[in-house]
């Protein structure tokens, strides 16, 4: 009889789920919308009745090792609790753990998302296993997990691998969400993207300057027709992420630098100018060592990563 990890990406849009096996095949997969509404009082037990729902016959044959959920928010791994999840409605710390316990019996065990994701390329992604991986999604914001010999760097407060916020150098000084300014998320997010075609289209011809609403996706896509000013955004943008992961590089000389998220939907056109940079600013024994790749789970994964947790946490696993 197979036994199964359960995987739990909460987002505050959806919250997707994975049934995964223990040698890492997702076996199920199902999504529900996320309720913020009443400061997000529906979430967790939304979450439970799903579960209950859909894997009641392994639930009741005790087939499920362990649950593992990646969220938003600061987490206390100690206390199986998540606070300051802003965009969940959760500004005081919610006993995740604890209910998720008592309901289902099961060991659970609680990681910020962008960790998550970071374990789930490491483990079925393009971290082939490697025991040291440092990745970057990058979407909305920039998030970031670090793995050195096979556990995640989370730091004294709990804050490690936060390398969205690394200072960059830069001529724009755009203020970022969390109090700084010239973080790196504020530059090289789609949002952050947005920004520096924003301050420059109005002084010069472009074919940005016809569009009302610019994304991420129309620059990319006009930099690749040959538009100037979008070419100029993009290879800014890649000069800054390029940067800060060499800068990663020469602390850490990982295994690999895993690019993902929305952004990095844009593949070689993106990645082969991040790459140039990256490389030229490399110590020579860290260029021949640490590669630089493109994420491979796409949005599963934050479900392969929290699965995982159950793995490498729970010794009944």
């Amino acid at each position: 009889m197979e036994n199964y990890y359960l995987g739990i990406d909460l987002g505050g849009t959806t919250t997707k789920f994975g049934l995964v096996t223990t040698e890492g095949r997702l076996k199920k997969e199902w999504w529900i919308p996320t309720d913020c509404r009443q400061n997000g009082t529906r979430i967790i037990p939304d979450c439970l009745a799903s579960i209950q729902k859909e894997l009641a016959s392994e639930l009741k044959q005790k087939r499920i090792l362990g649950i593992g959920m990646g969220c938003p928010g600061a987490v206390d791994r100690v206390h199986g609790t998540v606070s300051n999840a802003f965009n969940l409605g959760w500004t005081h710390a919610q006993p995740i753990r604890a209910a998720f316990e008592q309901s289902l019996c099961l060991p659970f065990f609680l990681e910020n998302d962008a960790n998550a994701a970071a374990l789930g390329e490491k483990w079925q992604g393009s971290g082939d296993g490697e025991k040291d991986v440092v990745f970057l999604t990058l979407g909305t914001g920039v998030g970031g997990g670090v793995i050195l010999n096979d556990q995640l760097v989370t730091g004294v407060g709990g804050a490690g691998g936060e390398i969205g916020h690394f200072p960059v150098t830069n001529p724009h000084s755009f203020d970022c969400s969390c109090g700084n300014s010239s973080c790196l998320e504020t530059l090289v997010s789609a949002t952050g993207i947005v920004k520096l075609a924003e301050s420059y289209r109005l002084t010069t011809a472009t074919t940005l300057n016809h569009c009302p609403k610019l994304t991420n996706a129309i620059i990319f896509a006009e930099a690749e027709k040959g538009d100037l000013l979008a070419l100029k955004v993009v290879n800014e943008a890649a000069n800054y992420l390029g940067q800060a992961c060499s800068m990663i590089a020469n602390l850490l000389n990982p295994h690999s630098i895993i690019i993902g998220g929305g952004v990095a939907e844009a593949k070689d056109f993106l990645m082969d100018r991040v790459r140039a940079r990256f490389e030229q600013g490399n110590f020579p024994a860290v260029r021949k060592t640490t590669k630089l790749k493109r994420a491979s789970l796409g949005k599963d994964a934050g479900i392969f990563g929290a699965a995982y947790l159950v793995k490498i946490r729970n010794t009944a696993g």
